[in-house]
């Protein structure tokens, strides 16, 4: 039998071969032992975000109290946003759907105010209970593109589908210290109170240079960022318009008018 020689090439070679394959092994048994971990935390992180848009998260809150928290407040439920009923739709990702021919809506160019070309049929919403059990908030997402980055963000939205209870951006890669300052709670507290619509139910909040001079609608723009600002207006200009969630606010002023 001719003796192993590791240091001839081929023997070099046969070395990376089995080193390099025991470490992918390591690794794919790593990933799959930690997804679970993983999917956790996302989950634990959306509950947090949520929680935070809502005012209801505790400063220092950790993984059970967060859990606990929004398990007692929050109603997860999925929307068509065609019709704006609620339906079943099992394993809903908004991110996976959106990609997927079966279960999104190509976006025609003059409507697609957020730049991003299609977008799930369906959406996620979470209504936020009192303590005696009726909506006292409604959480919407959002989002849409920056200079470099799709922004997300969560809505919250007063049971006058009017008023804004608060935002926040969770997910975004704009510049540090310019348009990443849509993720800082002191610009996103500008938005608190704000009206979406004015009296004639025309979508009228506005975000850019010098519309804080409207109290009721507007919001002035990041200093710098005007490409980042003007991502947030067209977020808004399309979730809170007709393709977006308009048929769904629709549908609950038609019941509550019942």
């Amino acid at each position: 039998m001719a003796k192993f020689n590791k240091d001839s090439v081929g023997g070099t070679l046969l070395v990376v071969v089995l080193v390099s394959f025991i470490c992918s092994i390591i690794v794919a048994g790593a990933a799959v032992g930690l997804k679970s971990t993983q999917d956790e935390q996302k989950l634990l992180d959306k509950q947090k975000n949520i929680l935070s848009v809502t005012g209801l998260l505790p400063e220092k809150a950790k993984g059970a109290e967060i859990k606990k928290i929004y398990a007692d407040n929050i109603e997860p439920k999925v929307v068509d946003l065609a019709t704006g009923e609620y339906v079943e739709v099992a394993n809903f990702d908004a991110k996976a759907f959106a990609k997927d021919p079966a279960q999104n809506v190509l976006i025609n160019a003059e409507d697609d105010k957020a730049g991003i070309k299609a977008r799930a049929k369906y959406a996620e919403v979470y209504l936020v209970k009192d303590a005696e059990g009726k909506v006292s908030q409604l959480v919407l997402p959002m989002y849409g593109n920056g200079l470099w980055s799709v922004m997300y963000g969560f809505v919250a939205v007063e049971p006058d589908l009017n008023t804004v209870k608060g935002i926040t951006y969770y997910e975004q890669g704009e510049t540090a210290g310019l348009g990443g300052e849509i993720a800082n709670p002191n610009w996103q507290r500008h938005f608190v109170g704000k009206k979406l619509y004015n009296d004639q139910d025309q979508l009228a909040i506005r975000i850019g240079k010098g519309a804080s001079a409207d109290k009721d609608h507007g919001i002035d723009g990041l200093s710098g960022a005007t490409l980042t600002t003007n991502g947030v207006q067209g977020s808004f200009d399309y979730w809170f318009g007709k393709n977006g969630f308009g048929p769904y606010f629709a549908k609950l002023k038609a019941a509550e008018a019942k």
